[in-house]
């Protein structure tokens, strides 16, 4: 009996795996302010994003800014990456709203809402962006061969232009630089240009924008939406093409060529009919200003090469402040600001007689968003007290780093302590530590011994019920 048992447990582990879910869709809520978006999210777990449909349109609502974030969580050597890619949404005035059912690919897998209602108060008035851009550098091309008209066609001339945003124009190795691509239209003009062979393009661009001693952080958008800008007090469309924030690993300048973009730019009939067309294409290419940032050396110290770079804060966190002799406890050393988390490395503790530092978890939260990748990074060390006494962490664990802010090196050291009690008992060291949930219940466990030719016995019994099930079937049949 106890061997059919088990083999219909068997059955039934094959018939029902677990499947998790690795992508998601989530929604913002409601009710919420006009002065705040509106988000739908997709969420993917231990995935990157290759390709996703564009996120549905709300009536009563327009599409904003996109940002991404990424957040890695690491327990025990595995590691778990989500990454969130937002869309955020204006509300046009108050009032309820609905977003209808929908759905979207992502990676291929389509995803569905069932929507909801979206309920919109306390309306403010919006700030009108500005801009302060350098002057465009434009060069018309050849038009190509156009297929002969009646009507006469004139070229108007166009307010546009392509430009590479660099918010620095000096910095130490290791600091963030925010290199950002732009297209800028005037609305007025908006009849006159369009995108021509864009896929291509970008692809070229995106090459050339490549810098081979720098660690890139890429902002994620599939879509090319305008925004609505002012330019030295005039109404432009601005297209983003390509977002990053470059931290250079060298000594060496970040240089960027002259960029190019071919545009299809249309001639305006003199005279227009409803008989004849009232465009002629053509193409003109918009050219970028070659730019170079200069990269500097950190100031002399011993860590130079391996201390990280940004403006960080520290918080910590102990899970108790008074524990007993060959008992564990966690300590959580988090470090918070802007910079290139990747590149911050676990605090190697100077541990003190008394107390053993176990390797540590990390999770690391990030977010791009304005130009700014921001996020937290966290060490979670399982501690083991040994001996009785008063410990401060700060004399076992201190952070080095150099802020570029203050271009000077800084230290975060923890501030917290904790109190070991009792008397040392060496006998106990190997009972002490937390071995997890899966060690939790052996006492709950069935202890029996079971055979190593079990298996060989449940395919013994198995062929002798398909064998009695057989000659069942062969009497039967014979008999009628």
């Amino acid at each position: 009996m106890r061997s059919l048992y088990l083999t219909l447990i068997l059955i039934l582990m094959l018939l029902v795996p677990g499947l998790a879910q690795q992508v998601a869709i989530e929604l913002g809520k409601s009710p919420l302010p006009i002065n705040q978006y509106y988000t739908i999210s997709v969420r993917l777990h231990n995935q990157q994003l290759k390709d996703y449909t564009p996120f549905p349109e709300i009536e009563g609502f327009k599409k904003s800014n996109k940002f991404s974030s990424t957040k890695t969580i690491i327990t025990g050597g595995n590691t778990t990456t989500i990454l969130t890619v937002t869309q955020n949404y204006a509300a046009l005035k108050e009032g309820t709203y609905t977003l209808k059912p929908f759905t979207m690919k992502v990676n291929g897998q389509t995803l569905q809402s069932e929507g909801m209602e979206i309920s919109v108060t306390e309306m403010q008035t919006d700030v009108p962006q500005d801009a302060n851009l350098p002057p465009n550098l434009i060069e018309p091309e050849e038009d190509q061969v156009q297929p002969e008209q009646e009507a006469e066609f004139i070229d108007k001339d166009d307010n546009a232009f392509l430009t590479l945003y660099l918010d620095k124009e000096e910095v130490f190795v290791g600091e963030g630089v925010n290199a950002v691509l732009y297209f800028y239209l005037a609305e007025q003009d908006q009849r006159l240009l369009d995108f021509y062979d864009f896929a291509n393009q970008i692809n070229n661009l995106l090459r050339l924008l490549k810098q081979p001693h720098a660690w890139e952080e890429a902002f994620d958008f599939t879509e090319i939406t305008p925004e609505k800008v002012v330019v030295r007090g005039e109404p432009y469309l601005r297209f983003k093409l390509y977002e990053s924030v470059l931290y250079p690993i060298k000594a060496k300048p970040l240089t960027f060529p002259q960029l190019q973009l071919r545009m299809i730019k249309y001639k305006v009939a003199k005279n227009p009919t409803l008989l004849t067309e009232d465009r002629q294409e053509g193409y003109k290419t918009f050219y970028s200003r070659p730019r170079e940032v200069q990269v500097k050396e950190l100031p002399p110290h011993p860590l130079r090469d391996v201390v990280p770079v940004g403006n960080y804060s520290m918080r910590e966190r102990l899970s108790k402040e008074i524990v007993a002799v060959n008992r564990s406890f966690s300590y959580v050393f988090e470090v918070e600001g802007e910079g290139n988390l990747a590149a911050i490395m676990q605090p190697q503790p100077q541990v003190p007689p008394g107390l053993d530092f176990y390797p540590p978890d990390v999770q690391q939260d990030l977010t791009r968003r304005a130009g700014r990748v921001v996020g937290s990074k966290s060490f979670s060390y399982a501690v083991l007290a040994r001996e009785p006494g008063t410990y401060n962490i700060g004399e076992a664990i201190q952070w080095i780093y150099f802020n570029p802010v203050t271009a000077a090196y800084d230290t975060l050291r923890p501030t917290m302590q904790v109190q070991i009690t009792g008397a040392r008992d060496s006998d106990a060291l190997v009972l002490s530590r937390d071995l997890g949930s899966f060690y939790n219940i052996i006492e709950n466990e069935d202890n029996t011994l079971v055979s190593l030719h079990l298996f060989d016995e449940v395919k013994r019994y198995t062929n002798i019920i398909l064998l009695v099930l057989l000659a069942v079937a062969a009497f039967v049949f014979i008999k009628k």
